[in-house]
């Protein structure tokens, strides 16, 4: 969770600005060095799923009384969800960033940034363990390329991002997508979010303008 301590990766998670306003690091990965997450059609489930089946995951749902009749006892599963209040206002801050503001306002057919991926984004936000004042435009745009990984088949809009991102400069990509291994890692490579859990996030503030971002009302 993100109220406690953030693990060791939230310094390479928070990439240095040059003067220029692009990201800096002295460790971006050479020619040789392969990239950490492929690009092939087919990797985004199978690859993640195979990780995600391997790491025992720590509980995430608990028993509760449904309801007493007498001496019986009827109990019910209930998800218990990471994300906490703050998560939700980190999400808030971003949408005011005017890169994203962008991006959202080019998206009209809404490919990469509907409401369920969007919900995905706060999700992420909740497993990656960092400090609220620790995320930035970097961190929304890495969340949502990967809610796009896990739900679209369809992968060529999110490669608009690297456009609002760095324009037209490529030489950025490659330390994108290390930042992008490293966030997944800081999540226990936990990058399933289920519809329940979207809504879920959507109920805690049904009236905010994003949720209204639905694919099915476009004609």
């Amino acid at each position: 969770m993100a109220s406690c301590q953030p693990s060791s990766l939230s310094e390479d998670l928070s990439p240095q600005l040059s003067s220029s306003g692009l990201i800096e690091d002295e460790e971006i990965p050479g020619p040789s060095e392969p990239n950490p997450l492929p690009e092939s059609p087919g990797w985004k489930r199978d690859w993640l799923t195979a990780l995600e089946e391997e790491i025992t995951a720590e509980a995430e749902d608990i028993w509760v009384v449904e309801s007493l009749s007498g001496l019986k006892m009827k109990l019910k599963k209930q998800r218990v969800s990471s994300v906490l209040p703050e998560h939700h206002e980190v999400f808030n801050r971003l949408l005011e960033d005017p890169v994203v503001k962008k991006f959202l306002a080019w998206d009209k057919n809404l490919r990469v940034s509907d409401k369920y991926l969007l919900s995905m984004v706060i999700a992420y936000f909740s497993r990656a363990g960092l400090f609220s004042w620790q995320y930035q435009r970097i961190h929304f745009f890495i969340a949502l390329y990967l809610a796009s990984d896990m739900e679209e088949d369809n992968q060529a809009p999110k490669q608009a991002i690297f456009s609002f991102l760095y324009g037209k400069n490529r030489t950025q990509r490659p330390l994108f997508h290390k930042l992008r291994f490293q966030f997944v890692r800081s999540m226990g490579w936990k990058t399933r979010v289920s519809r329940e859990e979207c809504e879920e996030i959507q109920a805690y503030d049904p009236e905010h303008w994003v949720w209204g971002r639905d694919r099915t009302l476009i004609p």
